[in-house]
């Protein structure tokens, strides 16, 4: 499980004594924390990789906001601390999909529900997300769904 390698990873940087990586895998190990109370009063509880998974891809699309705006104001030691944090949380990402296979897998979905307007995104999109959403940037997913169905 992805919860068990990041405990051993917290471990292992302990150990090492590499201090900027175990604070960033202590700040991961949180906020799967906080989100495993969210699910104590969720009405259908999310299966353990999937919130990890999610998680850690909510806190990526966190860090590089905030290297754009730590960029965009000049604060580079910020962008420094955060482009490091978002390192770390990227090696327990499974590898995103490629824009090709992306785009591939639109295609499929599209011709296997007949979609053919904008009126059917919302379907093109939840059928996306409920099939490949740990390996999608869901992001840039809808601006490729919006594009195959304009």
């Amino acid at each position: 499980m992805l919860r068990d390698t990041i405990k051993q990873a917290t471990i292992s940087a302990m150990k090492a004594g590499e201090k900027e990586r175990t604070a960033a895998l202590r700040l991961i190990a949180a906020k799967i924390k906080d989100r495993d109370i969210e699910q104590r009063t969720a009405a259908k509880p999310m299966e353990d990789d999937a919130l990890v998974i999610d998680t850690l891809q909510k806190m990526a699309k966190q860090r590089r906001e905030s290297i754009e705006m730590y960029e965009a104001g000049g604060r580079e030691e910020l962008a420094a601390q955060e482009r490091a944090e978002l390192a770390v949380i990227e090696e327990f990402l499974p590898q995103q999909m490629s824009e090709a296979k992306t785009r591939a897998a639109i295609e499929g979905i599209k011709a296997e529900l007949g979609a053919d307007g904008m009126k059917d995104m919302g379907r093109v999109m939840a059928e996306l997300k409920a099939r490949h959403s740990t390996v999608l940037d869901m992001g840039r997913a809808s601006g490729w769904v919006k594009e195959s169905l304009s």
